[in-house]
């Protein structure tokens, strides 16, 4: 009996052993960074994480603030981070300048640039945006669309959350914004309000998307395609029912205020609607329109090194089986 008991405490402790000496496996390190500030747009991210579906396919996932396209494609560009959130335009002028950058999946099939004044106070030229806005980056290429002078503006650098004071205060003439924020000003501003989205203009570039950096994805193409499909299942989840997802964002993030991101994710299911994301995948970006990007670019912008712009993009992480459910969008 008291070798069986023997044993068996020798048996527990080797199990004890065995189970110290070989930990469970931790997930691959990645980290995220945001084009600015988390909000709305940015809040599948934070549900997916808080729901472990990123830690289900292995992926230890950091989320990193981020201040504007300019600076999350050059981290991204430069192998800083593996994955970003950035404008697709900007994204192409810094993949001219040398960053490693490919673009995976489409958040804003539509662009979200728009430019926001008073019609009381009148437009004098003078804009306010931060330094790395996508907006301030692109000018030149409204300019032209819009029949201005590149520099018949000036720019002012005013922060991501001072943009209505600035505009209330006249210390700026114009403000450049994405249109997920339209209702803030709407309820600001009133019938005062006058705005122009790029669109209306002809101007319809991708907006925000998910690029990675191009040496990792050679590297981790397995990682790239969980990281995408995870994604592209936390978006279609927020399309279908937005509240966990905001619950998963405010816990993380404070001071927003709840009904202005219940507003501003109605307004980000409408840039993610076009008949490429209802039909091929959502998040899917078409190859003739990054060809128009691309050109749009070159041409108002230049590249410093031209490149094929079939390589500053891939489709082949998207799981096409999740599609943008264009009826939850409100008219």
């Amino acid at each position: 009996m008291k070798r069986l008991q023997a044993a068996g405490s020798a048996l527990v402790l080797a199990l004890a052993l065995g189970a110290t000496a070989m930990p469970a496996h931790a997930g691959e390190a990645v980290n995220l960074i945001l084009n600015w500030t988390p909000t709305a747009d940015h809040s599948p991210y934070y549900y997916a994480k808080a729901q472990g579906w990123y830690e289900k396919a292995g992926i230890d996932l950091t989320i990193e603030t981020g201040k504007g396209s300019g600076v999350s494609a050059a981290k991204v560009g430069s192998g800083g981070s593996p994955f970003g959130v950035a404008d697709l335009a900007t994204m192409l002028v810094a993949k001219s300048k040398g960053a490693d950058t490919v673009a995976v999946m489409s958040v804003y099939a539509n662009t979200g640039q728009t430019f926001y004044w008073l019609k009381s106070h009148g437009v004098n030229g003078v804009i306010g945006n931060p330094p790395g806005d996508a907006s301030r980056v692109m000018w030149p290429a409204f300019a032209k669309a819009a029949g201005l002078a590149p520099d018949s503006v000036g720019f002012v650098n005013v922060g991501p959350t001072a943009k209505i004071a600035a505009l209330k205060s006249h210390t700026v003439d114009i403000i450049s914004d994405f249109y997920n924020e339209h209702d803030l000003k709407v309820i600001e501003f009133g019938p005062d309000l006058g705005y122009v989205n790029w669109k209306d203009i002809g101007l319809n570039p991708y907006g925000n998307s998910l690029i990675v950096n191009g040496a990792y994805l050679q590297k981790n193409p397995k990682v790239v395609e969980d990281f995408v499909r995870v994604t592209q299942k936390a978006f279609a989840a927020c399309v279908a029912d937005v509240a966990p997802c905001l619950d998963a964002l405010l816990a993380q993030v404070s001071g927003l205020d709840r009904a202005n991101q219940e507003r501003q994710w109605e307004r980000i299911k409408f840039l993610m609607t076009d008949e490429f994301t209802t039909t091929k995948g959502l998040g899917w970006i078409d190859g003739e329109r990054m060809k128009k990007d691309y050109e749009l670019v070159q041409t108002y912008l230049g590249m410093e090194k031209p490149f094929d712009v079939t390589t500053a993009f891939t489709t082949k992480m998207l799981d096409p089986a999740i599609k943008m459910d264009a009826s939850k969008v409100k008219k």
